[in-house]
């Protein structure tokens, strides 16, 4: 009778507990995932009722335009993963392109050089004013952010002509029908995801971003893995900067990268890394910059104005951020 009796109540307490796990699994799948779903449905609405979607040349276009977009996000997934977050990269970019007209009598070679130099040597301050000194990574990226967009209108001045054929080739050309630039867009995007799945810098940073005082603790390079982090990020923005100004054969250092971390930190929020830091998710980072592409396109293909879009996106952003709340507090209980 004792045991019928404690048997009855265990039983009951498990197939509530199963009730009560199974929704919660079911909102974490899709909070998870939930950038995939997006995209897919925003797809197949476009097929359904966008005239002249289902092509070739739409296609192309999508993946050009969305490419510098990828290339800068990845570098903010890496930093976002450690908990900091990088406010300069548009402004990198900026500079970098800025670069290219100045020093091209070195050659195509050359001048991409440095331009990404440049990148680094940003990325550099960055990561030692958060990593040694000590400042806060919004406060050191936003001086950065003023400082590098100066110096990109003091080097570049007005809009200078980029007419080298190497770096227009850059911007312009493909193999078998696909971009150098979504070609290096997907190339960086497997290094990448290389980084944070398969090598000792990957788990550090993961390990920094969970729990820095841990790390610190279980004698980890935190120092070295931080200033790592913002390098590859400056490079990473340089990079795109460099493709964009390659594509338009232009370098203009006040509007090019203009709002590009906003569109880097959307991709990377609503691709499911959280700004606590601890994780860091490239296909859902890739997948987050293709959504906000479409969306975009996808206005612009109804006549809905630009500006439309950048209000979407904020949206988006504090949608995606209460989302990730909900999932911390479920963790939590």
């Amino acid at each position: 009778m004792s045991d019928g009796t404690a048997t009855a109540p265990s039983a009951t307490t498990a197939e509530d507990a199963t009730t009560r796990t199974r929704p919660r699994f079911d909102q974490d799948w899709v909070r998870r995932n939930g950038v995939f779903v997006a995209l897919g449905l925003l797809l197949l609405a476009n097929v359904l009722l966008t005239d002249n979607f289902v092509s070739t040349g739409t296609l192309r276009l999508q993946l050009v335009q969305v490419a510098p977009v990828v290339i800068v996000a990845l570098g903010m997934a890496l930093v976002i993963g450690t908990e900091g977050i990088d406010l300069s990269v548009g402004a990198v970019m900026a500079l970098a392109a800025a670069l290219i007209p100045l020093y091209v009598g070195y050659g195509s070679v050359g001048a991409i050089v440095i331009g990404l130099v440049a990148g680094v040597v940003v990325g550099l301050i960055a990561g030692v004013l958060v990593a040694v000194v000590g400042v806060q990574p919004i406060v050191a990226t936003l001086g950065l952010m003023v400082v590098g967009r100066g110096v990109a209108n003091l080097f570049g001045g007005e809009i200078k002509s980029i007419r080298e054929p190497g770096i227009v080739e850059l911007g312009t050309g493909s193999v078998l029908g696909i971009p150098y630039v979504v070609l290096i867009a997907a190339a960086a995007s497997i290094v990448v995801w290389l980084l944070v799945r398969r090598s000792t810098y990957g788990r550090q940073l993961v390990a920094i971003g969970g729990n820095k005082l841990a790390a610190q603790l279980a004698g980890l390079p935190v120092r070295r893995v931080l200033v790592t982090t913002y390098v590859v990020s400056g490079l990473l923005a340089a990079m795109a900067g460099i493709l964009l100004a390659a594509r338009s054969q232009a370098s203009d250092p006040t509007k090019l990268g203009q709002l590009m971390e906003l569109s880097a930190i959307t991709a990377v929020v609503i691709g499911g890394t959280p700004l606590s830091g601890g994780q860091v998710r490239i296909l859902g980072t890739i997948a987050g910059a293709l959504l906000m592409q479409l969306i975009t396109a996808t206005l612009i293909f109804h006549n809905i104005p630009d500006s439309t879009a950048q209000i979407v996106q904020a949206v988006i952003v504090i949608a995606a951020v209460y989302v990730q709340l909900g999932r911390g507090k479920a963790r939590r209980t």
